[in-house]
């Protein structure tokens, strides 16, 4: 029977998002995650499929290469940097990928969060919850975003849908990309800027671009320098875009007001990591896409993958040729 290893099933759920008893095969949910490369080979070495969630375990060709039953890996969602399509290829390994429920809408979840960020940040909403709950109240003074200016690093769809609901809260919302033009910034409700700029005028600067080696460190200590102490940073888009020890240096030191944090250069974060002590700061465990529609829809599709797998007919590929 073909044996297959569910990945990172953190909040143990996976089994309630999709019919795996459809499949004829020996399903089995790892929770705990595994960054080891070694120890990670140990655990998958009888499997012949393995259903990845986004980015979460990296495969590597010497991962990849030490794996010989692996035929094939399913990834949610419809690319993987952390794994390495051509050596999966050459290895003979099938890679399959997954919708995100309407595809139009993948993003949603992840502006949304980025708006539970702002406002947990602004209106200090997990210290006031604290301090209720130990009987206290009013512990502080909230920052009202009316008025103020958003600045919106990277403006495709999900940036976009994030100035949209900046401008409705009345907001002065500012934008720069490297390849950004005047007009698709307008036809966002925004204004192109240059990146200078976007750093020192903004009172919420919000990152969301895809992660490249033109975008990796592209929030360094000089970007950060340019923003106001009374400034907020929010990133729910990939870890290592800003300089992260930067980033904590400024919040501990008070060159910024605080940071928003979804996303992390080593996740899970390690349980002595700096920013579990870093001030000024509201940390979510990469929850951009966390929602009962996209769990649904990633796992129903990973069936589909395996079953069509089982029956000679991959589907959705995404290293074919």
């Amino acid at each position: 029977m073909v044996r297959v290893a569910v990945l990172d099933d953190y909040q143990g759920v996976a089994r309630d998002y999709a019919e795996w008893d459809s499949l004829s095969a020996q399903v089995e949910f790892f929770h705990e995650h595994v960054e080891d490369p070694d120890e990670l080979v140990r655990r998958l070495a009888p499997f012949e499929v393995v259903a990845a969630m986004r980015e979460r375990t990296r495969f590597p060709r010497e991962v990849l290469a030490a794996l010989p039953n692996l035929k094939l890996l399913v990834t949610t969602g419809m690319r993987n940097a952390a794994i390495d399509m051509r050596a999966a290829g050459e290895l003979g390994i099938v890679v399959s990928g997954t919708g995100s429920g309407e595809s139009d809408r993948a993003w949603a979840p992840t502006a949304e969060l980025t708006w539970g960020l702002i406002f947990a940040l602004l209106r200090k909403i997990p210290e006031e919850d604290r301090l209720i709950r130990e009987g206290g109240w009013q512990g502080g003074v909230g920052v009202e975003v009316d008025g103020r200016t958003l600045g919106v690093l990277g403006l495709g769809r999900l940036g976009s849908q994030v100035a949209t609901v900046g401008r409705a809260f009345g907001m002065d919302v500012i934008a720069w990309s490297q390849n950004l033009t005047d007009e698709a910034a307008a036809a966002a409700g925004a204004r192109r800027v240059d990146k200078d700029e976007l750093f020192a005028a903004s009172d919420v600067l919000t990152i969301h671009t895809v992660l490249s080696k033109r975008t990796r460190g592209l929030v360094g200590a000089a970007e950060l320098a340019l923003m106001r102490p009374t400034a907020y940073l929010i990133n729910t888009s990939r870890g290592p875009i800003v300089d992260e020890a930067a980033l904590q240096a400024a919040l501990r030191e008070g060159r910024l007001a605080g940071a928003g944090i979804d996303v992390f250069a080593q996740e899970p974060l390690p349980a002595d990591d700096p920013w579990r002590s870093t001030p000024r700061t509201v940390l979510t465990p990469h929850l951009g896409y966390v929602t009962e529609n996209t769990y649904r829809a990633f796992y129903a599709d990973t069936v589909e993958c395996i079953a069509a797998y089982m029956q000679g007919e991959p589907v959705r590929v995404l290293n074919a040729g």
